[in-house]
């Protein structure tokens, strides 16, 4: 078993509308409460993941449970999504979600790779995991799972996604984030990663070679809207020595076939 990072890192973008400190800060919040899922979030983390002080975060906690949009569990002292979540997401699910779309390719995809298969979602400068599908080989990677963030460039959702954007996106997107190789390792600095880019592109398929959790590699082809963007991605994940050199374009082959189906089967749905 591969451990992950024991926190999710939410990036905070660049913002300019007067007055949105208050509402970054309580979107920053209700995403880590999101990222934690069933098992909730102590206070002591959420401030320390989004980088507020304790008495703010609770305070902006307390605001965001009398909306209905955290709850508490009193006796595990845990903060967990609302009810209102739920029903905000009722909603949008009906313009966004196309995991019912995907989800047979990702249990295909896990049943043929034996690994464990991933579909994630652009979320402008992150990655959003949305489905994991168990794969049949006993030794797994825990890096990704539902609701886990990664920004892009970083697993290899992301790179697959961020290496078939424009230039110009990918140039300001670069420019807001100079902290990745800090956060990342030097890998995610901006000569080494576009290198990686132009890789994936020519490849078709994005490789992490333990970039994140030594041991633990990835690999991810990008899923295209009608219009051509990439806005989804399908991911493989497992321990490093199922990705050798003999395997990977096996992998690959299989995971950007799968990809072409959503991506055809995505437009095909949105005419």
């Amino acid at each position: 078993m591969v451990e992950s990072r024991s926190s999710v890192h939410i990036m905070e973008s660049p913002r300019s509308v007067p007055g949105a400190q208050a509402v970054s800060r309580a979107a920053r919040l209700l995403r880590l409460v999101t990222a934690s899922g069933t098992d909730g979030a102590a206070l002591h983390d959420l401030a320390r993941d989004s980088e507020l002080t304790r008495s703010t975060t609770h305070r902006l906690l307390t605001a965001l449970r009398a909306e209905g949009l955290v709850d508490r569990d009193e006796d595990r002292a845990r903060w967990m999504p609302g009810p209102e979540l739920f029903l905000m997401g009722s909603v949008a699910a009906a313009r966004y979600d196309v995991t019912p779309l995907a989800r047979d390719i990702v249990r295909s995809l896990a049943v043929k790779t034996e690994e464990s298969a991933f579909f994630s979602v652009r979320r402008a400068d992150e990655t959003v995991c949305l489905l994991r599908e168990e794969g049949s080989f006993p030794i797994r990677s825990f890096v990704l799972s539902e609701g886990v963030r990664f920004p892009l460039g970083v697993a290899s959702a992301g790179l697959a996604i961020l290496s078939f954007l424009p230039d110009h996106d990918v140039d300001a997107y670069l420019d807001r984030h100079p902290e990745l190789p800090v956060q990342w390792g030097r890998a995610h600095d901006r000569g080494p990663l576009r290198s990686r880019l132009a890789e994936t592109k020519e490849r078709g398929y994005a490789i992490n070679p333990g970039l994140i959790v030594e041991g633990s590699w990835g690999i991810g082809a990008a899923v295209f809207d009608r219009a051509g963007r990439p806005e989804w991605a399908l991911s493989l994940t497992g321990v490093g020595f199922r990705f050798g050199p003999d395997r990977i374009g096996e992998l690959g082959r299989i995971l950007l076939a799968h990809a072409h189906q959503l991506s055809a089967r995505i437009a095909g749905a949105r005419r």
